[in-house]
């Protein structure tokens, strides 16, 4: 019986890249695999061809020789050192399912780090709280760390001095068990040694052959000037102690800043608000302001408004990232006295009896547009 096309066994075109070639192989050899086809035998010669095509469209040189001779490319008496023969499908399974990087290793955990060798710490987080004078300004700070840290007593070999290691008798040294489910094969970390691939006779005592033991670090930050909520700041080497003699993980410290409570924040201005009196506000005054670097003096010009908002250049936060100086925003906002005597409140009205409609536009404006909106 003539052989099929291996492009059309594999469903997929002639020039198909390697990535094709292998998802359609995958996915025709789980179909017909004889452990989910029990006792089909078309299904199990199914399985022998497109193992067959695939073994010869994968392997470059094997394609090559495949596109240029077709099946002749393989005929054992025409070969002449030209591509090799086949090879057992179910290897051939294995090997496009359980090599490294397969999907076997995604899904169960297998393959590319050697389960018996140094491991990575792994990255801890600590949330941090600052004032809102140490967010602008920066600061340094020390802060008390938990963790996992290499044992002082044995230097993180997790042995005495005069201890031997063997190879662990329950996964042969291999780090993991791998049992056998149909078809999938899963891997699992060796109960007996951890993933070590080892046993030690005679462990240390005080981590108790883990090489880490848990203890409290002293650990100093710089803040940088202009962060804020949420920042993130990285401190090398300060996570957890690594297995087996790896190295440490990393410190996440995440910053929260107390709200103040003058000034409030956007980005990198600030913003405040000062109350001035009514005579200020209506004949024009020189006033104090709060800064984050002390006091400062604005000019209050006649006939100023509440809402009013006068800038300080640079008397803002300074960028965190080194881009100058926000500004300060001071808001005005004008305080009506609440008790007055009967001589003020003589006073007042006698104002209030020498002023004409010129002496407040903005009421005049508003009253007018009113008086428009109900004709």
């Amino acid at each position: 019986m003539a052989k099929r096309d291996y492009y059309e066994v594999l469903h997929v075109s002639r020039d198909a890249d390697d990535e094709e070639i292998k998802k359609a192989y995958r996915k025709l050899a789980l179909k017909y695999h004889p452990d989910k086809n029990p006792g089909d035998k078309s299904a199990e010669e199914k399985f022998k061809e497109i193992g067959e095509a695939y073994e010869a469209l994968s392997d470059p040189q094997k394609r090559a020789a495949y596109d240029q001779y077709g099946h002749a490319a393989f005929d054992p008496r025409m070969r002449a050192g030209r591509a090799g023969g086949f090879h057992d499908p179910f290897e051939i399974f294995r090997e496009a399912f359980g090599g490294s990087g397969s999907i076997f290793d995604d899904l169960f955990g297998g393959g590319r780090t050697d389960p018996t060798g140094p491991q990575r710490g792994a990255d801890l987080r600590y949330d941090l709280e600052l004032s809102f004078e140490e967010a602008a300004r920066g600061c340094e700070k020390e802060i008390s760390v938990t963790k996992l840290d290499q044992c002082d007593v044995c230097g993180g070999t997790g042995r005495t001095a005069e201890s031997k290691t063997k190879t662990c008798p329950t996964c042969g040294g291999r780090g993991q068990i791998v049992t056998a489910r149909g078809i999938f094969s899963i891997a699992q970390t060796c109960p007996r040694c951890e993933g070590a691939g080892r046993t030690i006779e005679n462990p240390c005592r005080q981590c108790r052959g883990t090489g880490r033991r848990e203890r409290s670090s002293k650990i100093k930050l710089r803040i940088p000037p202009g962060v804020d909520t949420g920042a993130r700041l990285r401190s090398s080497s300060n996570g957890e102690a690594g297995a087996r003699g790896g190295s440490p993980g990393d410190l996440y410290v995440v910053l929260h800043v107390k709200p103040h409570e003058i000034f409030a924040r956007d980005g990198d201005d600030l913003i405040c608000e000062v109350p001035i009196s009514f005579v200020q506000a209506a004949l024009g005054a020189e006033i104090q302001v709060p800064t984050l670097d002390g006091p400062a003096q604005i000019k209050i010009p006649a006939g100023t408004q509440a809402g009013n908002v006068f800038r300080l250049k640079g008397k803002g936060v300074k960028n965190v990232q080194g881009y100058g100086w926000g500004d300060l925003h001071v808001r005005v906002t004008v305080e009506v006295p609440t008790k007055l005597s009967a001589a003020q409140k003589a006073k007042l009205q006698e104002f209030a009896d020498a002023c004409d409609e010129n002496v407040n536009p903005i009421s005049q404006s508003f009253f007018e547009k009113a008086k428009n909106l109900f004709r």
